[in-house]
């Protein structure tokens, strides 16, 4: 199965995940057989009827996207792509080029699988959560491969990496076809995507999948966190504003939840 990725060079990517700046990544065109990558591509839903089946996202910081992570409702070579990125040997090739050893696969795809963000649509600079507590997993690594053909800048929608700071952007890869961006998740891997402007009928496709570790990285804290967003320096009214809003009604809803679980846990007492 792992002859569905064009080869790649170990040592060369190894050496520049070694020395990618803010943090260890590669990006890589031509990731997928170009036949492998064309039938998946013809396979992706459309916008309304990943909507059916999946997660849609209208928050601030997050909004115009849908999430399909039921591995069930993928279609045969969508499934296939699943199957490859988890099998050992990928797996592995992973944990050799980003010197992280034991990575574990997520067959739930927790925050993964398909991806489809409409115009308008937006991913705002974030940091990933970084503890599954159910399992004792920590995450390790993202992989993020792109389907949209004839993609223009004008668009928007590229992948940023940015540094702790959220004040300088070391890297901006526009969405193209069969394009594939893995980077290292830690403290400090904060990520984004530019706002969505394209015509209406064409979407932002990718395929994304988590690796995660039982061993924590090095140098942990041992503090949990959600996914934890920042302002661009040009985004004032979002940092100062909306953000905070946003972040209020969250932990209005989490202080409720908690309340509605305690009170089950008494009265089922």
């Amino acid at each position: 199965m792992i002859d569905l990725i064009n080869p790649l060079d170990r040592d060369a990517l190894r050496e520049q995940v070694r020395t990618a700046l803010p943090f260890p990544h590669f990006c890589v065109d031509d990731f997928l057989n170009q036949s492998f990558a064309e039938e998946i591509y013809r396979s992706f839903p459309s916008y309304a009827e990943a909507k059916a089946v999946g997660r849609e996202f209208a928050g601030v910081n997050e909004k115009k996207k849908i999430q399909i992570t039921d591995s069930t409702k993928f279609a045969p070579a969508i499934a296939r792509l699943n199957s490859l990125l988890a099998s050992r040997e990928f797996v592995e090739l992973m944990s050799d080029i980003f010197g992280i050893p034991n990575l574990i696969e997520d067959p739930a795809l927790m925050g993964g699988g398909i991806h489809e963000t409409d115009t308008g649509g937006r991913l705002d600079v974030h940091v990933d959560f970084n503890f599954v507590e159910e399992k004792k997993w920590h995450r390790r690594l993202n992989v993020l491969i792109y389907f949209n053909k004839d993609w223009k800048e004008e668009y928007g929608g590229n992948f940023e990496i940015w540094d702790k700071d959220v004040k300088r952007c070391y890297g901006s890869f526009a969405p193209i076809f069969n394009r594939a961006c893995v980077f290292a998740t830690s403290e400090i891997s904060f990520h984004g995507v530019t706002p969505l402007s394209c015509p209406d009928g064409i979407v932002r496709r990718s395929f994304a999948t988590y690796y995660y570790t039982t061993e924590a990285p090095p140098g942990w804290n041992g503090k949990v966190h959600s996914t934890l967003f920042k302002a661009r320096p040009e985004e004032w009214m979002r940092g100062s504003v909306l953000m905070p809003a946003e972040n209020s009604v969250k932990h209005a809803k989490h202080q409720l939840r908690s309340v509605k679980d305690k009170i089950k846990s008494l009265m089922g007492k």
